[in-house]
Parts: C-alpha cells; sequence; structure tokens
C-alpha cells in the first residue's frame, strides 16, 4: 500500500489522506481508493506481471481508438502496482440488482444502458483486428487448449465436487467435439473474456474494466457472458432482444450457428468457477450462485440444442439439472462474525459483497499481556471472566452491537442475505475472540430467525 501511496503523490502532487480498500470479487488483486484533496484515484496491487503487461498493452490500445476504458495514470518500477482513473461505485450489475430489490426489475433504461453495453462491445472486439495478443494471458488466443482448460475446469470442480458419475473418456471425446464445432467460427477478434455486469462502470458513460484476461477468439463468446450472467438472471425475452440488437450491430450472418455453442461452453466455465469458489473455497457468495447458472444451462440446452452429438456431456447437463434448486438452507438473512489478527490481514468476506463492519479491539485490556492467560483464548473461562470485568470491553460491545443491530434489520428489511461481522486484535486469540463470541450469543438472543455463523480465524474454529 506504501507504494501505491508513493505513486499517487508523485501522479498527483498532493499527499494522499486517504486510503480505503475495495472489494476484489473473484480476484486476487487488491484495490483501493486512494483520496488526496483535489484528485482522487483506483490503486491496484497485481503480482502476476504478465497478466499486468497484457491489461497495461490493451489498455493502451483501447485508449489510442477512443473507447471507455479507465486511464491508467502511472505504473511502478516493479509493474505490480498502477493506479487508474477512479470511476466511482456503480456498476450495471449494481444498477440492476438496486432495481429488483426496489421491485422495478428490468426497465427500459436498464434495457437502454444493455444496448449500448453490446454496441461498445461489438467496438471492442472489432479493436481486436490490429491488436498485439502476444501479450495475452494465460494465452493469445481462446484457442483448443483454452477452451479445454474450461471444460475440464468444469469437470474437475463441478463434475467431480459434486459425485456425478459420467465415463472420463466418453466426456473428453464430447469435449473435443464441442471444441472442434466452436473452432469453426470466425475467431478473430479481441475476446474480452468476463464481459458481464460487474465489470461495466456506470459513470458519465459506460466504461469497461478488468479484461486482462482477454484473447483472440470468437465474437459469440462474449455476448453469451452478458447475457447468460447468472446472477444478472435476465428475463429470456430480454435475452431475446438484446441478442437481436448485437446481431443488427455486429452484421454477421452465421454468428447464430455457434452462438449456442459458445454460450454453452462459456456457462460450464461458471460452473467449474463456483465449484471452485463455493465447493472447494466455501464461499457463499459463489455458491448461490449456481442454481441460476443451473436454471440457464437446462433452458439452453432444451430450446438451442446444438447440430453435433454429445451423448455423455448431455447425461451429465440431465444429471446436474436435477440439482436442488438452491443449495443453500433457506433465504434467511446470514450474519457472519469473524475474530482476527491485524497482523494476519483482514478477512475476506465470502458473500462476495465486499461490505460489513470490521471492529478494532486493540485498544481493550489485553489478557494476552498476562502470563496466565497465554494458553487460552476468548472462549474460555479465564479469559472471559477477565474480559466480562472491564467497564470498556462492555461498553465497546455495547456500541458495536447497536450498529449491527441496526444493519441487521434494515438488511431483513430490505430482504438482503449477508451481513459481514469482524472483530479484530493483534494475535486474534483472546479480545477478538471473546467479542464475536458475545456478539453472536446476543444476536442469537434477538434475532431467533436469522443464521449466525461464528468464524475464529486464527484458531481455525467455524461453526
Amino acid at each position: 500500500m506504501k507504494v501505491l501511496q508513493q505513486l499517487f503523490e508523485k501522479w498527483a502532487g498532493e499527499p494522499c489522506v486517504q486510503c480505503l480498500q475495495l472489494s476484489g470479487g473473484g480476484s486476487s488483486r487488491s484495490y483501493y481508493r486512494l483520496v488526496g484533496e483535489k484528485l482522487t484515484c483506483i490503486g491496484t496491487i497485481a503480482l502476476d506481471k504478465r497478466e499486468n503487461k497484457a491489461f497495461l498493452s490493451y489498455t493502451r490500445h483501447f485508449m489510442a481508438k477512443g473507447l471507455p476504458v479507465p486511464e491508467v495514470y502511472c505504473v511502478s518500477d516493479d509493474s505490480c502496482h498502477y493506479l487508474q482513473q477512479d470511476l466511482g461505485n456503480t456498476s450495471l450489475y449494481d444498477m440492476l440488482f438496486q432495481k429488483k430489490r426496489e421491485g422495478g426489475g428490468f426497465d427500459q433504461e436498464m434495457l437502454s444502458l444493455y444496448k449500448k453495453a453490446l454496441e461498445d462491445l461489438n467496438a471492442l472486439q472489432n479493436a481486436g483486428s490490429d491488436m498485439d495478443f502476444s501479450v495475452g494471458y494465460p494465452r493469445g488466443s481462446f484457442d483448443r487448449r483454452s477452451m479445454m482448460w474450461d471444460l475440464n475446469y468444469f469437470k474437475y470442480y463441478f463434475l467431480k465436487l459434486n459425485h456425478v458419475a459420467f465415463d472420463e473418456e466418453l466426456l473428453e471425446n464430447d469435449f473435443e467435439k464441442l471444441v472442434d464445432f466452436l473452432l469453426e467460427a470466425d475467431c478473430h477478434y479481441f475476446l474480452y473474456r468476463d464481459f458481464q455486469g460487474r465489470n461495466i462502470m456506470v459513470s458519465d458513460r459506460l466504461y469497461y474494466i478488468d479484461y486482462q484476461g482477454g484473447r483472440q477468439g470468437a465474437a459469440q463468446y462474449d455476448v453469451a457472458s452478458l447475457l447468460y450472467s447468472a446472477k444478472s438472471d435476465l428475463p429470456e425475452c430480454i435475452r431475446k432482444e438484446l441478442l437481436n440488437h448485437y446481431i443488427s450491430i455486429h452484421k454477421d450472418d452465421n454468428f447464430l450457428i455457434h452462438f449456442w455453442g459458445y454460450a454453452l461452453i462459456r456457462i460450464l466455465q461458471t460452473l467449474g468457477a463456483y465449484g471452485y469458489r463455493g465447493l472447494y473455497e466455501r464461499k457463499s457468495y459463489f455458491i448461490e450462485s449456481i442454481p441460476l447458472a443451473l436454471g440457464n444451462l437446462k433452458k439452453l440446452v432444451e430450446e438451442h440444442p446444438l447440430p453435433i452429438d454429445l451423448p455423455e456431456l448431455m447425461q451429465c447437463i440431465h444429471s446436474i439439472s436435477r440439482f436442488p434448486s438452491n443449495p443453500s438452507s433457506d433465504d434467511r438473512l446470514t450474519v457472519t462474525i469473524t475474530s482476527f489478527s491485524y497482523k494476519q490481514g483482514l478477512p475476506e468476506d465470502g458473500s462476495g459483497n465486499g461490505g460489513g463492519h470490521i471492529f478494532d479491539c486493540r485498544a481493550l485490556p489485553n489478557p494476552g499481556r498476562y502470563p496466565e492467560y497465554k494458553a487460552y483464548t476468548g472462549k474460555d473461562a479465564p479469559v472471559i471472566d477477565f474480559l466480562a470485568k472491564e467497564p470498556a470491553v462492555g461498553l465497546f460491545l455495547e456500541h458495536t452491537n447497536a450498529i449491527v443491530r441496526q444493519s441487521i434489520d434494515k438488511y431483513i428489511e430490505r430482504h438482503f442475505t449477508h451481513l459481514s461481522v469482524a472483530y479484530g486484535c493483534t494475535g486474534g486469540q483472546h479480545r477478538s475472540v471473546y467479542c464475536a463470541e458475545q456478539t453472536a450469543l446476543n444476536l442469537r438472543r434477538k434475532y431467533p430467525n436469522i443464521n449466525i455463523e461464528l468464524i475464529h480465524r486464527e484458531q481455525d474454529i467455524k461453526k
């Protein structure tokens, strides 16, 4: 973070007065909003230099063509830190989600924005005609190897983690046939790779971010990414209207021949990602997205069968389409309460929302300073007795619990499903554990109908 602040001072000519970490979603990159007296920007820490090289090269190419991507202001000498244009906090997905929460759904404003996004996508794709794809990472093109990676991602992280029975050789044969079919399409475009609402920022106009995984490929893939995004859950009539709109500007009479095949591989790749992030890493946001992706997959294969025979793959799809419509226990609010050590970094919000509350316990009396408490945690009676007698601890919990209750009341009212609450101290052993336990106890008493998930990260305890 210090490098970002130094870059900011060099670029802005003024000190950074505030540095706020932003949610990174499923990415390994870290994002920060750096604020000075006059200027603001987004700072990125990304340790994969090859990926950074691709992003910076693509950005220069798009900027030269006047396309709406974030301007990169400066890059560190190690190429792992850079500053880029601050496009605000509102993505196209955020707008859609807010309208759904308020009962508005997919209205005329959203339809216009999605049509504009498809028009911009067409321009981005055609910019690939003279783009340097040698910097593409991990591949310069969405070729046979890339496609097989995606299909095997689905096989290993979704089918196998869900114990779906299949003949591996027959499935691999179907994968090969599907890839052969997809490679018949025109593959000279820029393939964005993750063209979906979260990567489209709404500012004075639409801007496009997170294209570092881009490569040369077919135009159909990105259109399928936007229209079949699981969480966006677009109505089928809207999908058809948007698809027809894109075809009218793309002007390719053969576009639909391969579109449904690219929609299929995109959904399978998405399920692989949800399996890895959700079923393997246990991040609830991705687990909750699985039923929506399965619904898209089922509708796709039923309404748009491919002109090739893929019996083993279709058998697998038939098996997983019978999964329960919702793998989580219910739609009640889940409050995740985490204790952690600041020395080990801030806890990650597994719901994917990137919000909630983090409370610092380090100003409280510390039993860890006394030898007789070294072997105990905030779950043990000696530490509980020590902290329960301290007025400062009781006052701290009274204030923090009031803040949490205020959020819970509003979240229940607005039908939100997740709230993250975290308590941090020096070692994540005494004060933070105690405060997390007490908060969970208090919330269970006041809100018997919400789910409480308690995690003591440094103690490796989850319940």
